[in-house]
């Protein structure tokens, strides 16, 4: 019998594994020349940074080594469904106050250490607000395929 990834792992698993997956593709795309424009102004960190992934996310090598980081903690944590759930509602979180970090700093100022530009922060928006929605959504997955009831009853 053949087991596919649906078959071995719960859906906030499948989408941990997916959301690190990124996280760790985006960290390496922002070590490609091209890919990353003005990747010979990049700078370890710092609003100093010229580089920009795509062309549009400003990014720095610290930068790059979070994203690197955060999908290392999200492949390891989708080997169990409530570290899974975990990553995703706490990365939301975290993501959600760089969001708001991002808003009140100042973008040309030594706070700006990361760095982020205004589209780093709606991206950070959507990413804080997705995460924690499958997170969510892939919890009450596992909770319906436990328990035989809609998420949020118990049997009946």
């Amino acid at each position: 019998m053949t087991h596919t990834i649906t078959s071995r792992f719960t859906l906030v698993q499948q989408f941990a594994l997916l959301v690190g997956g990124i996280f760790l593709l985006v960290g390496i795309l922002g070590f490609i020349p091209g890919i990353t424009t003005d990747y010979d102004s990049m700078t370890f960190a710092g609003h100093e940074s010229g580089a920009k992934l795509l062309g549009v996310f400003e990014v720095s090598v610290l930068h790059n080594i979070v994203h690197l980081l955060f999908g290392v903690v999200g492949i390891a944590l989708s080997r169990t469904a409530p570290l899974a759930r975990a990553f995703l509602i706490g990365g939301g979180v975290v993501y959600l106050v760089l969001w708001l970090y991002g808003l009140l700093i100042d973008k040309s100022g030594d706070a700006n250490f990361i760095p982020v530009n205004s589209a780093d922060d709606w991206l950070h928006f959507a990413l804080g607000v997705g995460m924690i929605a499958l997170g969510v959504v892939g919890a009450r997955a596992v909770e319906r395929t436990r328990t035989g009831a809609p998420a949020g009853r118990g049997r009946e």
